[in-house]
């Protein structure tokens, strides 16, 4: 049977036509497809569009785009077109179709200054897809040289400072794990609570990530060279992030890899920002969620949502809505697994962005006020149901929910009792 690439009709094209072939993912040299292309540059618009609008007509000096592996695949490389139109480049095909160069857009045809781009890349797209990650390092190279105004060039502006204090590599833009490494790790620290502070997580981030790759790391495929100075810098200029949610199944408060990595990464941008007269606090950094299914009619903006909004929805339609409950429940053992963890992704969101009170408020009288629902729970995993009830403890403990002494009195009450029931071996509760 002959092979060739899969996809969808609408978004691919006729080339997944006809069925009944081999199929496989996709052709990694001819990312981003041209639907991918279209739909990057639309969310580019946007997302500079949203930041003017609150920051007084001002353009980010360097946006953070995510590059995941499983996203890159099912959208044809969206993540990847993003972040050319960003800076203001185009992919350039040979006569086979496959592209071979990123070439930089005029700043005449562009309109605009280049944006400068911290790429973060997950261990799955940096080990799969190294011919994207050196082509993508040969533009950033050739945008830091480009004969223009830093004015009007963030990523030589940036790398010129770099250079200044001479920081080897400063147009370095495409940060992982150490080689055949993978993940930030936060997600381990938030889910044995050994943290100290959510600034803390930040630097969890940033210390798995200081690997930049590319064709111009040693000259060897994959191989990585930690650039921490390079990193530095490109945190301190993030003023907004981007992720992409490529999925209709499953969302940011699903996968404990969302605020693992974006989260982090979106607080160790914050670490490096100045107090903000207003509130106290470190400036926020936003985070714009895309959702790879929406935007389809192309008269019309790509809905690009922050975070915050994107939570608050999430957590109504799924964790605090009474049929997920129900359904939950009715699963069992499996059911009270995937409750529990939706608590620990809760306090990791809260502490890497913000959750709203109500959200806690309501998941404890849902989940561990209610009688007859903390029953089920743990008479169906006696583990799941505690880990539910310490993790409300752990919010209200790290400053993260505000509630009454009288609800917490309760949950000190409810897991003291679930401690005893697992010591002893049962999963009756009194």
């Amino acid at each position: 049977i002959p092979a060739a690439p899969g996809g969808d009709l609408l978004r691919d094209g006729p080339s997944v036509l006809p069925t009944g072939r081999n199929i496989h993912a996709l052709d990694p040299y001819r990312m981003p497809s041209a639907g991918a292309w279209a739909r990057g540059q639309r969310i580019a618009k946007e997302l500079i569009r949203q930041h003017q609008e609150v920051n007084a007509g001002q353009f980010p000096e360097t946006v953070a785009v995510t590059l995941w592996g499983l996203d890159a695949i099912k959208t044809r490389g969206e993540s990847v077109a993003i972040a050319l139109a960003l800076v203001g480049a185009k992919p350039v095909k040979e006569g086979t179709g496959r592209i071979v160069r990123f070439d930089l857009v005029p700043l005449e045809e562009l309109g605009r200054p280049r944006i400068d781009v911290l790429a973060s890349l997950s261990g799955i797209f940096r080990d799969s897809f190294a011919n994207i990650v050196d082509l993508l390092d040969d533009m950033f190279e050739r945008a830091a040289a480009a004969d223009e105004t830093l004015e009007m060039n963030f990523v030589k502006k940036h790398a010129s400072e770099l250079s200044m204090q001479g920081v080897e590599r400063p147009a370095a833009r495409l940060f992982s794990n150490p080689p055949g490494d993978y993940g930030s790790m936060v997600n381990e620290v938030i889910g044995t609570g050994d943290w100290e502070d959510s600034e803390s997580l930040g630097e969890t981030w940033k210390s798995r990530n200081v690997f930049s790759y590319g064709r111009n790391e040693g000259g060897v495929q994959k191989s990585g060279t930690a650039r921490p100075q390079v990193l530095e810098k490109l945190l301190e200029s993030t003023e907004r992030i981007v992720q992409e949610v490529d999925s209709v199944e499953y969302g940011l408060t699903d996968i404990q890899e969302y605020y693992a990595n974006t989260g982090a990464l979106k607080k160790a941008a914050e670490n490096r920002k100045a107090v903000d007269p207003k509130t106290g606090k470190k400036k926020k950094v936003a985070l714009s969620v895309v959702e790879a299914f929406t935007g389809s009619d192309e008269t019309d903006p790509i809905p690009v949502r922050d975070v915050e909004d994107v939570l608050r929805l999430e957590y109504r339609s799924k964790l605090l809505n009474p049929k997920w409950t129900e359904a939950m429940i009715n699963q069992g053992s499996g059911g009270a697994y995937e409750v529990s963890q939706r608590f620990t992704a809760m306090v990791g969101w809260a502490a890497t962005s913000d959750v709203d009170n109500f959200v806690f408020d309501q998941a404890a009288e849902r989940y561990a006020l209610d009688e007859e629902v903390a029953k089920q729970l743990q008479k169906s995993n006696p583990e799941a149901f505690k880990n539910v009830v310490r993790r409300l403890l752990e919010a209200a403990g790290r400053g993260m929910w505000s509630t009454g002494d009288e609800t917490l009195d309760r949950l000190r009450e409810l897991y003291s009792d679930a401690d005893d029931l697992i010591e002893k071996g049962s999963s009756s509760p009194k």
